[in-house]
């Protein structure tokens, strides 16, 4: 277990060194979700007058699901990387040595997640500045930035997973569109549930992204909802513990094709 966490913070160290020599990244992948948030919010503005919608605010009500859109979008391509490091061989020399496996996806997921959270702070400071207020305060705000980094986390490590196992952009490419694209529409980031069809709302009760989308929503909420709070983080934790278990495994796929 020491190993593993020592392998970990290495391989984090790594990547997060290289986020420094491009902080540029950051930059370019908030173009997507922070044109959704202002246009959307501003060209859907009036769906919260609707009789029944659950916020007096689209923009407080769309902000926490572009946050999520981005934790899923901006984990999608993270297989990209491995296939580079892949290609570049610096999987197969840190696979001659005794790193532990899991430590190679851990990495990954850490410098993802502050990535995100770096992302998710901007996003945040870009809807204040728009005249959102979120009555759940900085608490709520930061279990909002849990929610999208235990989103992330899965979808991360499938992405790494697949990578490894395909080697090969287009399959990732397609993997990411056939999975992610679905879940993003099958879910509650745009409008509220109770305004959506029903075999969308009954979809949406089993989509890892929509339990992410309940978990910061109910967190920046008036009143926080500790259920669903609670038991979304945790089906999202058992989910990632599922993908890591995936993407380590998937090692073994990846020496045995070489």
């Amino acid at each position: 277990m020491i190993a593993a966490v020592r392998d970990s913070w290495y391989m984090a160290g790594r990547h997060l060194r290289n986020l420094m020599r491009q902080p540029v990244y950051i930059a370019l992948t908030l173009f997507q979700p922070i044109l959704y948030l202002v246009v959307f919010s501003q060209l859907f503005k009036r769906i919260a007058q609707i009789p029944g919608f659950t916020s007096t605010s689209y923009l407080v009500f769309l902000t926490p699901g572009i946050i999520i859109l981005n934790a899923l979008f901006g984990t999608a391509w993270s297989g990209m990387s491995m296939i580079e490091d892949v290609d570049r061989g610096v999987i197969d020399r840190f696979l001659q040595t005794p790193v532990k496996r899991v430590s190679l996806i851990a990495g990954r997921l850490t410098q993802m997640g502050v990535t995100l959270l770096i992302q998710s702070l901007i996003l945040v400071g870009l809807a204040l500045l728009m005249g959102a207020h979120f009555n759940g305060g900085v608490p709520g705000i930061l279990l909002l930035f849990l929610s999208s980094v235990m989103l992330a986390l899965p979808f991360a490590a499938l992405s790494n997973g697949i990578s490894l196992m395909s080697r090969q952009q287009e399959t990732v490419m397609a993997a990411v569109n056939f999975i992610f694209l679905p879940l993003m529409f099958l879910s509650t980031v745009f409008m509220a549930p109770n305004l959506v069809p029903g075999w969308i709302r009954a979809i949406s009760r089993y989509n890892p992204v929509n339990w992410a989308v309940e978990a910061g929503r109910a967190a920046v909420g008036p009143n926080p909802n500790w259920a669903i709070i609670g038991s979304r983080l945790l089906l999202l934790a058992g989910l990632s513990v599922l993908c890591i278990l995936f993407a380590t495994r998937a090692f073994k796929t990846y020496q045995r094709s070489v």
